[in-house]
């Protein structure tokens, strides 16, 4: 038996195909929520979440698992965990829709660094001296990203440009997202990944719905449909991501997420006409190096700490 045919490497590849395909679908998810045009996050945040329920129920029926997925001894952190995910969304999305697609998409890369980051002031997370140079690394990038936006700033324009209000809203996102990934690793101690995923959605969909008052537009029919689609494939794109990670490492799987950036970068020349430009390039690439830095060190430290635990006697 060959080294590819072992067990693992299947494994390993199925896991990067699956992460790949999760990717794919989520960018086209972007790109359809772009499409709509600026229509009020909070409106956008709802179709997202409500018609994403549909696919997970789908696929949890098929595996028999439908009857215990709404279980939970943790209401409250759901709930906690949807309010932050729907500011989080509901930035992105503000983001998306004044922002070139690659610019929006690399922007939110910002998310694992200042996940680093909080860990370390809320959950008091040792960060060595590695882990810290990388997160400045890249937030350097992100700064790179932003500049020709951040710029403006001193200009007559300033904070009445739809691009610098979007560059803001991209990192208030990533920031929310990174708070929203450390309230999920507290849940996934006692809760199941379906479980969480469903409450999420419902959570998010009924958060959204309040934001009504402030002003829904009248969709036409082909707004409906983007929108509708755009819901749909965010839970097809959440069961092939979730089924990725059972597959293989969350090391393993986690680098491809940056695949979205050449995906966005295609799709946003050819659908929406965006051109990347050099800061974008420049800055998406010291980004998506800091990031793979730091999941590579999270792997050698897991890797340190697991050899430490077998050379302790049990007992």
């Amino acid at each position: 038996m060959t080294g590819s045919d072992a067990p693992g490497a299947r494994g390993a590849l199925t896991a990067i195909a699956l992460k790949v395909l999760s990717v794919a679908i989520f960018v086209t998810m972007s790109s359809l929520i772009k499409a709509t045009g600026t229509l009020p996050a909070g409106q956008i945040v709802f179709f997202r979440s409500f018609f994403a329920v549909f696919p997970i129920l789908f696929f949890l029926g098929f595996r028999k698992e439908l009857r215990t997925a709404f279980t939970t001894a943790r209401p409250l952190g759901h709930i906690a965990r949807g309010v932050v995910g729907v500011c989080s969304m509901g930035l992105t999305f503000f983001a998306l829709t004044r922002l070139p697609l690659p610019d929006a998409i690399t922007l939110n890369y910002a998310q694992p660094l200042l996940v680093v980051v909080f860990s370390s002031l809320f959950l008091g997370e040792p960060i060595r001296i590695y882990r810290w140079s990388a997160v400045v690394v890249g937030l350097a990038g992100v700064v790179i990203i932003s500049w020709p936006e951040l710029t403006l700033l001193t200009s007559g324009t300033g904070f009445n440009d739809q691009e610098v209000l979007g560059v803001l809203a991209a990192f208030g996102g990533a920031g929310c997202s990174a708070v929203a990934a450390i309230l999920v690793r507290s849940l996934v101690h006692s809760e199941k990944t379906a479980t969480i995923v469903l409450w999420f959605s419902l959570v998010a969909s009924a958060v959204a719905l309040l934001t009504v008052p402030l002003g829904w537009q009248a969709l036409t029919w082909q707004q409906t449909l983007l929108l509708v689609s755009a819901g749909f494939c965010g839970g097809i794109g959440q069961i092939f991501m979730t089924s990725a990670y059972r597959h293989a490492e969350v090391s393993t799987v986690a680098p491809f997420e940056y695949t979205s950036m050449i995906l966005a970068i295609v799709v946003g020349y050819l659908a929406f006409g965006d051109v990347p430009t050099v800061h974008m390039l420049i800055g998406g690439a010291i980004v998506v190096g800091a990031g793979i830095f730091i999941i590579w060190r999270e792997r050698q430290l897991g890797l340190a700490r697991g050899a430490a635990r077998k050379l302790v006697p049990p007992g």
